[in-house]
């Protein structure tokens, strides 16, 4: 079992990485968590415009160009090399946001700080947890919207026909839904951009949680242009408000993955995803 500190109330954390068994990794996580929900709960309440930029190690080989894992062409990301995108777009976008999280394993923050030349303000573990004990969701229910994948983002909005799943959410509603392509968003940034920013210029929300993969290199910091919102990238935290996400990523381990009856699921891009956990079928 991880150390006490490492927990997040009504979450359980399955991910055996070693860094959780050391007081040493993080000893203000606690504390942080705390000032994170403060800072969030006051950028939303003074409607003020910003980004959270969530690092992972995919993130590090997509910036690098290396055809490694998530950040292989071909794979989700992108279907060209490296060399017919406008990677420079990536590596200088990636410098843009106003906040950066990052896991607290140290493989992970060496890799970031070969790449971003800013500071890591947060654990990425901060929106994983609270998105898996819905805090996120109850505190700004009337406020919040989501951006991902059309596929997930069609699925959430029949589960959201449940009030059975609201209720599991404490949320009553998603005040938007702003699609985005599900593969290979990075093959055109700026033709996605256009797609995604006329969708935001309609929007509502106040905060939106988000999960558009390596693709958030080049545009995450763009969505301030057309709307003011804070943009808060909680990467599988989408897979968990869609039922579909493997407990075994950080936070997710007492998550119900809520799924429907009949419905045609074979259009999911799974993340890790192989039918792990409890399930209730809606």
């Amino acid at each position: 079992m991880y150390l006490d500190k490492y927990k997040i109330e009504g979450t359980t954390n399955l991910d055996s990485n070693g860094c959780f068994h050391s007081e040493n990794t993080y000893p203000n996580f606690q504390e942080d968590l705390e000032k994170f929900k403060t800072h969030l709960t006051e950028l939303v309440g003074n409607e003020e415009s910003k980004t959270f930029y969530k690092f992972g190690d995919g993130d590090y080989f997509f910036l690098k160009g290396e055809s490694i894992g998530s950040a292989s062409p071909g794979k989700r990301a992108l279907s060209l090399s490296y060399d017919k995108i406008n990677h420079k777009a990536f590596t200088d976008g990636a410098q843009l946001s106003d906040y950066y999280t990052c896991e607290i394993y140290p493989e992970n923050r060496s890799k970031f700080k070969e790449v971003i030349n800013r500071e890591i303000d947060y654990p990425a573990e901060y929106g994983y947890g609270l998105v898996g004990n819905k805090w996120l969701l109850e505190t700004f229910n009337g406020d919040i919207g989501l951006i991902g994948a059309s596929e997930k983002l069609y699925l959430i909005e029949e589960l959201m026909e449940h009030d059975e799943y609201k209720d599991y959410l404490k949320l009553d509603k998603f005040n938007d839904y702003i699609h985005f392509p599900q593969k290979y968003a990075c093959d055109d940034i700026d033709k996605v951009e256009e797609f995604v920013g006329n969708q935001l210029k309609e929007s509502k929300s106040k905060i939106f949680l988000l999960g558009i993969g390596h693709s958030k290199s080049a545009i995450l910091h763009r969505f301030k242009k057309y709307t003011d919102a804070v943009f808060l990238d909680v990467g599988a935290g989408i897979d968990m408000i869609s039922g579909c996400v493997n407990i075994h990523r950080p936070f997710a381990g007492s998550w119900v993955n809520y799924r429907i009856k009949d419905y045609d699921y074979s259009n999911i891009d799974y993340l890790k995803y192989t039918g792990e956990g409890e399930h209730k079928i809606l």
